[in-house]
């Protein structure tokens, strides 16, 4: 089964499962990338996430180097902004159409996952959702969080 791993990582905990996950199943990665990243951290960056939500901002992104099409699975993570997943997914599935895929998804939090999943779900329906995950701080405790990642991709494949 051909299996692709596109992710948005901010801080790199997304992108640090997404890697491990790969690693593990041999999946191609594809990182999706705003054009303009904002580069604060620390409390700056949360009211900047938070206006992008309320806002309902959609940043131009560059350009995704795969043809999703080619692919059998699709694991699609992000982290949790304000209960739901970041902006820069919102214009990855305006723009990306995925129809009649197997769809795997994963996101990252400190805290609480909020809606994140179901509204993945949402902007994807139309395709067959076949695990979902949640990382609890995956950089805090590196070597638990690959070992989940990889469990949760083996029983993918």
């Amino acid at each position: 089964m051909k299996s692709i791993i596109v992710f948005y990582s901010f801080d790199g905990n997304t992108k640090f499962l997404a890697q491990e996950m790969a690693q593990e199943i041999g999946a191609d990665l594809s990182e999706i990338k705003p054009e303009n990243e904002f580069k604060s951290h620390g409390f700056t960056k949360y009211l900047w996430g938070v206006k992008q939500i309320v806002m309902n901002q959609k940043p131009k992104l560059l350009p995704i180097e795969k043809n999703l099409n080619d692919y059998d699975l699709i694991i699609i993570g992000c982290p949790v902004w304000a209960s739901t997943f970041a902006p820069p997914l919102k214009t990855f599935f305006s723009e990306v159409k995925i129809k009649g895929k197997k769809i795997a998804l994963f996101c990252s939090c400190e805290k609480s996952q909020g809606n994140t999943i179901n509204n993945m779900k949402k902007e994807l329906s139309g395709n067959e959702f076949v695990a979902e995950m949640v990382f609890s701080s995956p950089l805090k405790s590196k070597n638990e969080n690959s070992n989940f990642a990889k469990d949760f991709v083996k029983k993918l494949i």
